[in-house]
């Protein structure tokens, strides 16, 4: 009996045991559930309420960091510039204002030119840098990339420059013609021979100014805006009747040949006027007694039916370094060659931006010594105005970057030739 009671008593002291260790792990389990991990604190918890939302709609890249340096917050663009890596901040000098931030709360602000990353390229990113205390623990790092407004920014001044040098040139060979005229006043040839050539320099000045006022324009409006359908057909023949003189002058033979009523829809000044560069400049490279061809055709395309105008010489042709520049302002391939035909380095400039405003491309093939040929891609008629031509994204993303595979496939019809004496 006595046995008997010892193992029950046994038996309930152990079922009593076990009980209170179950309790005690029980709340154990739920304290350690209610801890705060590592991970946690660094995420939304240690944030103040709403700096998350706001850091997630800034144009900029956005790191904050706690009182080890660790990345707590960081945006996308923040790892897409290589700010952070391995959740660290990867940038020393902006650590380090961090840290000076955090010593003794002053804002700090710097720009900085990073390297790129993966990219192979010497040329760095321009940023700028801005630390502010976040709170009483954290500090919040905002970057802006500067790189694009600082090539516009070199780019403007580029202009400017290029702009003040060919200008300047034209006016002191007119200063300089003027001197020689009234010094050359009891010399009737010489009189006639400075006079020449103060004309051809006010020919250029006035061309340099005029290209000067068509690239602002087509740079600034909106072609599409008051668009029309215009007919392929007449703007190759403007562009003809343009370069009858220089190209007869030369005994070049010009030659009008393709798809015949094609429509394209845009503003006819415009699209005259690129076309028109194009065949011009054809023509002043193309050596004596050659021939020029301009071809029309319509290409299907994903966004909807394309029209090609493509403009074939026989000149000198570009080298493959020239290519990349061509369309730049004021860039020659041979500046001599372009002073001696008058040429401003601004023709294929405005061709590109009258290209891109209508929803365009002009692109060029060359072989030095065989010829160029400059095709011009513009969206038809038909389809622009289906889709709203003039309204927003949807003109320009349509068309863009159609480019059938034979684009050096244009030869001039000689069944409708237009021959210049």
């Amino acid at each position: 009996m006595d046995v008997n009671a010892a193992v029950a008593a046994a038996a309930a002291i152990a079922g009593v045991c076990t009980g209170v260790i179950a309790m005690l792990a029980f709340r154990w389990s739920e304290r350690d559930q209610k801890r705060p991990t590592r991970t946690s604190l660094h995420t939304d918890a240690v944030l103040p309420p709403g700096v998350d939302t706001v850091l997630s709609v800034l144009r900029s890249s956005a790191v904050v960091l706690d009182e080890a340096d660790s990345v707590v917050k960081a945006s996308s663009a923040a790892y897409a510039l290589g700010l952070v890596r391995g959740g660290k901040l990867a940038v020393e000098p902006m650590l380090q204002m961090a840290r000076d931030t955090r010593r003794d709360g002053e804002i700090r602000q710097v720009e900085l030119d990073l390297p790129r990353r993966g990219t192979g390229r010497g040329d760095a990113l321009a940023v700028s840098a801005r630390v502010a205390p976040l709170g009483s623990r954290l500090v919040l790092l905002l970057v802006e990339d500067l790189t694009e407004a600082r090539r516009i920014e070199a780019v403007r001044r580029d202009f400017v420059a290029n702009v003040s040098h060919e200008l300047k040139t034209p006016v002191g060979a007119l200063s300089l013609l003027s001197e020689a005229v009234m010094d050359a006043a009891d010399d009737p040839e010489a009189v006639e021979r400075f006079a020449g050539r103060m004309q051809n320099e006010a020919t250029r000045l006035t061309n340099l100014v005029q290209e000067l006022i068509d690239l602002s324009r087509v740079q600034n409006d909106d072609p599409l805006e008051d668009a029309e359908p215009v007919r392929v057909d007449e703007l190759v023949a403007e562009a003809i009747d343009r370069c009858r003189h220089q190209a007869g002058t030369k005994q070049i033979t010009m030659a009008a040949g393709g798809t015949a009523d094609l429509h394209v829809w845009g503003n006819r000044g415009q699209l005259a006027a690129a076309l028109g560069n194009l065949v011009e400049n054809a023509v002043n490279y193309s050596p004596a007694r050659t021939r020029v061809g301009i071809a029309a055709r319509r290409v299907n395309a994903p966004g909807g039916d394309l029209i090609e105008v493509a403009v074939t010489d026989q000149g000198i042709g570009i080298s493959d370094k020239d290519k990349e520049r061509i369309f730049e302002r004021f860039y020659r391939v041979d500046p001599a060659r372009s002073r001696a035909t008058g040429g401003t380095g601004l023709g294929l400039a405005i061709v590109k931006h009258v290209a891109a405003s209508h929803g365009g491309e002009v692109t060029v093939w060359s072989s030095e010594g065989q010829g160029s040929t400059f095709t011009l891609r513009l969206p038809e008629a038909g389809a622009t105005r289906d889709r709203g031509a003039g309204h927003g994204p949807g003109r320009e993303g349509a068309y863009q970057g159609a480019r059938p595979d034979d684009t050096t496939a244009y030869e001039p019809i000689p069944a409708a030739p237009e021959v210049l004496p």
